[in-house]
């Protein structure tokens, strides 16, 4: 099955910036695509996502700040900017082709005060 693989997360200090990338292990042109990410003792919450014809969409809590994006069939980014405290929560790539959801194993994301 497709394997998905997270990485570009670390410590930044507020107002910072980091680029996450999701890498599939095989086509997913055609797929939707989302960023989720939850925080210690919080649900896990849709950041942004963007589908097969390109639409995006995003939390309100980032809207403005983060950008998602599709660079070929194998890759997608979350470029996240004026990063804040409350941003802090292991990132999710999740990928759904047909009616099969898709997810990776998290990158740490760490904004410091």
């Amino acid at each position: 099955q497709v394997q998905l693989v997270e990485s570009g997360g670390g410590l930044v200090q507020v107002g910072g910036s980091l680029r996450l990338s999701c890498a599939a292990s095989e086509n997913i042109f055609g797929s939707y695509v989302a960023w989720f990410r939850q925080a210690p003792g919080k649900q896990r919450e849709l950041v942004a996502s963007i589908s097969t014809g390109g639409s995006t969409n995003y939390a309100n809590s980032v809207k403005g700040r983060f950008t998602i994006s599709r660079d070929n069939a194998k890759n997608t980014y979350l470029q996240m900017n004026s990063l804040k405290p409350d941003d802090t929560a292991v990132y999710y790539c999740n990928v759904i082709i047909r009616v099969t959801a898709y997810w990776g194993q998290g990158t740490q994301v760490t904004v410091s005060s």
